[in-house]
């Protein structure tokens, strides 16, 4: 049985070689080993973006573009929009009923941001809850590999203790993701 791959991106601005070279390289290889699932995290853009929300929808078709343009096949994976999927809002909900505060606000990227991000104000729930949105795109669709950078990686081990939380309240029900 194949592995499945769920990896996405922000669309708050335009890429640039960081891009290809950290993440789009890797999703071609991917594609041809693996079912891939690749999101426009347009949720997730959300999470600091939510003032100004005009070049999203602008940034998403140019940043799909510079996907394919990189060598990502549509007829190999599924591409689609975060947003447009409303299992992604409801199982957030139903997981953030059960995500301690606490485990939340000790993610080592949450604070890092906080002190880094003057020009925004992040002190919300979107923000302070980005771990579980992320956790409810990985949940969703059963992703046996999530490719993450090292400032996620923090949020891939939330994602396995709320899972071992739900399936202890529960029964064995979610999928811990590797």
């Amino acid at each position: 049985m194949r592995k499945r791959v769920l990896s996405g991106m922000r669309p708050t601005g335009k890429l640039h070689l960081g891009h290809y070279f950290g993440t789009l390289k890797n999703w071609v290889a991917l594609q041809d080993e693996c079912d891939c699932y690749y999101m426009l995290s347009d949720w997730h853009a959300l999470t600091t973006d939510y003032v100004d929300t005009s070049k999203v929808k602008k940034n998403a078709l140019e940043m799909v573009a510079d996907w394919i343009t990189a060598g990502i096949e549509p007829d190999k994976v599924v591409i689609f929009k975060q947003s447009k999927v409303p299992q992604h809002s409801e199982l957030f909900l139903v997981l953030s009923m059960i995500t301690p505060l606490g485990w939340l606000e000790r993610c080592p990227t949450y604070k890092e941001q906080i002190k880094e991000i003057k020009n925004k104000d992040l002190n919300n729930y979107g923000f302070l809850g980005y771990p579980v949105l992320m956790m409810a795109d990985i949940l969703l669709y059963k992703a046996n590999i999530v490719p993450v950078g090292e400032d996620q990686l923090s949020h891939l081990e939330l994602t396995r203790e709320i899972v071992r939380r739900f399936n202890n309240f529960y029964g064995n029900i979610l999928v811990e993701p590797k």
